[in-house]
């Protein structure tokens, strides 16, 4: 097993290789404006780490979000096109997933990312492998009672620390911690999310209402 996983859905630009063992190399940055210039260099630096080449790969794990729009899509559609140019199965992992995970905290806790517009994506953990809540977007204080007294981990739960008083790192989703939580799945024989988007709200970019479309007589 050679796993290439990735994550564009928060601001952090993320990738890793993992060997079904252990992660043999990753690369994270945080640029909330360019994914789609820096995820491919990433890979390449990634691959060069660990002195393989990209068709040594057998499956992509890939942050299926929430997240906004723009920057979720690159990617989806980059670990859409990897597989599909080696034959290989692309996996979907909810970022809120990768990001307890990689929080190894004991007992109850949210998972909150910063989702702008003052809201957060956010869902509940019983602990770091099993989230007993689907994912959404709210504002804080609309959900202050129900994550009130729970640890809370990302960049959501930082940013609104009223809500949150019991913050805590990691703030984004890191591609190693995602091809870990992919592997053991995997390896226990569980299926994984299809590579699809979480969009939890409409994209910024809308038509604008009475749109009139103009064609040549």
């Amino acid at each position: 097993m050679l796993l290439l996983a990735l994550d564009t859905a928060t601001p952090a630009v993320t990738v890793a290789l993992h060997d079904g063992t252990s992660v043999v190399a990753e690369s994270s940055q945080v640029d909330a404006r360019r994914h789609g210039e820096l995820l491919l260099p990433a890979v390449d630096r990634v691959l060069a780490e660990a002195g393989v080449k990209l068709d040594a790969v057998t499956g992509i794990v890939v942050g299926v979000g929430p997240g906004p729009y723009t920057g979720l899509r690159v990617g989806l559609m980059t670990a859409d096109t990897f597989g599909f140019a080696l034959g290989v199965p692309v996996h979907g992992v909810c970022t809120l997933d990768g990001l307890a995970y990689e929080a190894q905290i004991e007992g109850p806790f949210v998972v909150a990312t910063d989702a702008r517009r003052k809201e957060v994506y956010w869902a509940r953990y019983e602990d770091v492998r099993t989230r007993v809540s689907e994912a959404a977007v709210d504002r804080p204080g609309d959900i202050a009672e129900q994550v009130a007294g729970l640890p809370a981990v990302g960049a959501g739960a930082v940013l609104y620390p009223d809500t949150f008083p019991d913050a805590r790192g990691p703030e984004h989703v890191s591609a190693a911690a995602l091809a870990a939580f992919a592997a053991e799945k995997l390896a226990a024989g569980e299926e994984l999310l299809e590579p699809r988007p979480l969009y939890l709200r409409r994209p910024d970019a809308q038509v604008p209402k009475n749109y009139k479309v103009v064609t040549p007589k």
